[in-house]
């Protein structure tokens, strides 16, 4: 069993590195201060063929591995977690359209989306539903050649930028449905702003990327803009989340290794009481076990991402690579605050921008209490829960 990368891999990490060196703390802490999507960081991407990395060759892309793109946003993951959301939908959210699109559809969506001038949004999930996807009311109704939407969502990213929705709606009612999972429909459209109002939600981090809330009131979206198979949205959307959980777990644990770093770095340097606090066992011993904690989900991430890439069955590695990332990037960042003392609540040490953002890792793109679940009836063989 080899654990080391390739000399290919190794090339793809450092040309990441070397774009993402472009954007330090600097650059973030002012993107976190004005709230302005980091449009030079995503625009380097796209000109250095990145947005690409992981679509077909046919339609322009590189046609990399997951294992690639984990590698990718690891690297990128050590920027924040805003760095990462700022690539996500354009990388790796329009993966159905890759998946289930027609060849028209490629050739049509996916090169704008590999060259940055199509920014795309994810409708899916809306207020009276979260997680229980199976629950949304936004509705498209077919008339003619085209479908009328109507509903709401929420916690919609970078929609202030976009103007593309990858939009997840019911066509048939839930009570109508012969399953709650049937019925529902995908479609890539235009965001009409005279259809649809986007409004910010102010939050605690992660400033540099919106969130917002969606009221879709008559969005008209052509036939031809449907993906796949009406009433099979959900089925399209499933196929994704294995490689979403490890994209994003990815991200968690490159942001957990720079705190980490930015902890260490500090506790040698900041002397109290004629030495180093890092020469104290109750700085050196948490840290120290941050660092195991990255090392053991590093090494689930890249099972699940190595099971994926063969065609295995890989749901419980993905799973679990999500929620040991998670665990430790909170973790990392609530230490790198602490190890800071006064000087982790102040900007200018970045830490604390760090430790605004793990929350969210805790509960997105799924909850931990969830992939316990899943863990639990999937692997264990217990009864489902919910």
């Amino acid at each position: 069993m080899d654990f080391s990368l390739t000399a290919e891999q190794k090339a793809i990490r450092d040309s990441i590195a070397r774009i993402c060196a472009q954007f330090g703390d600097g650059y973030w802490l002012a993107r976190d201060r004005d709230g302005r999507f980091p449009h030079e960081f995503a625009k380097a991407f796209a000109d250095a063929g990145w947005f690409g990395a992981t679509f077909p060759e046919e339609v322009g892309g590189a046609g990399l591995g997951i294992t690639e793109a984990v590698i990718i946003m690891r690297e990128v993951g050590r920027l924040g977690f805003g760095a990462c959301s700022s690539l996500h939908m354009n990388m790796f959210g329009v993966q159905p359209i890759v998946k289930f699109g027609s060849p028209e559809q490629k050739r049509r969506f996916l090169p704008p989306i590999i060259a940055g001038t199509d920014r795309a949004c994810f409708g899916v999930t809306e207020p009276d539903a979260g997680l229980n996807t199976t629950a949304i009311r936004t509705f498209a109704r077919r008339q003619g050649d085209r479908y009328v939407v109507h509903g709401r969502k929420i916690w919609t990213s970078t929609a202030q930028v976009a103007n593309k929705i990858l939009l997840l709606t019911r066509t048939q009612t839930l009570e109508d449905s012969p399953k709650p999972t049937l019925g529902m429909t995908l479609f890539y459209a235009d965001l009409d702003r005279s259809k649809v109002d986007v409004r910010r939600i102010e939050k605690m981090g992660r400033n540099a990327v919106d969130s917002n809330e969606l009221a879709i009131d008559g969005l008209e979206v052509p036939v031809e803009d449907r993906i796949g198979e009406e009433g099979q949205g959900f089925r399209y959307l499933l196929s994704g989340l294995n490689s979403e959980r490890l994209i994003v777990a990815a991200g968690f644990l490159g942001a957990a290794s720079y705190v980490l770093e930015k902890a260490a770095n500090y506790a040698k340097e900041r002397v109290v009481f004629g030495r180093p606090i890092g020469q104290n066992q109750a700085i050196q011993h948490p840290l120290a076990e941050i660092w195991i904690n990255i090392a053991a989900a590093e090494l689930m991430l890249f099972k699940g991402a190595a099971l994926y890439d063969s065609g295995q069955d890989c749901g419980a590695e993905v799973n679990a690579a999500k929620y040991l990332a998670a665990e430790v990037f909170f973790k990392a960042a609530t230490r790198a605050v602490r190890t800071h003392g006064g000087m982790g609540y102040a900007k200018e040490f970045h830490v604390e921008r760090y430790f605004r953002e793990a929350p969210l890792s805790l509960f997105a793109p799924v909850s931990q209490e969830l992939i316990l679940c899943y863990i639990a009836e999937r692997a264990l063989g217990l009864p489902k829960s919910y």
